[in-house]
């Protein structure tokens, strides 16, 4: 920026505002941490719990047998199926042709590059 009478006038205007806020402490802080700006405090934690287990501690159970563990893995896994959005049949149909199509010309591309490149190394070297 440029000090003194060469300094435009949005910019005297800009810094007059900001410079008034500073002044009066009316204008809104910017929140110094992450956390803060999240609407969290980033003071220490409160001292009233300390030595305590958590509650989510608490009421775990101990151990979990295999085929419990087997079961639930099957409905999470269920339950994230459902949440799926399948496409139509003509969206299928759409998106196999996209994908053959792209596959079909990068096989075309690789063969015409990797025969250019076997022509210009029999050239370079010789049969």
């Amino acid at each position: 920026m440029a000090a003194g009478p060469e300094r435009a006038a949005g910019e005297l205007e800009d810094t007059g505002v900001a410079e008034e806020r500073e002044a009066s402490g009316s204008g809104q802080e910017r929140p110094s941490t992450a956390a803060d700006r999240r609407g969290r405090r980033s003071g220490p934690a409160p001292t009233g719990d300390k030595g305590r287990a958590t509650a989510v501690r608490d009421g775990r159970p101990d151990k979990v047998s295999l085929p419990k563990k087997l079961v639930r893995f099957l409905r999470e896994v269920v339950a994230e199926l459902r949440k799926v959005i399948w496409p139509s049949r003509k969206q299928l149909v759409t998106y196999t042709i996209v994908v053959l199509v792209f596959v079909s010309f990068m096989v075309a591309l690789v063969w015409v590059l990797d025969l250019v490149f076997a022509q210009g190394v029999m050239l370079l070297f010789g049969t």
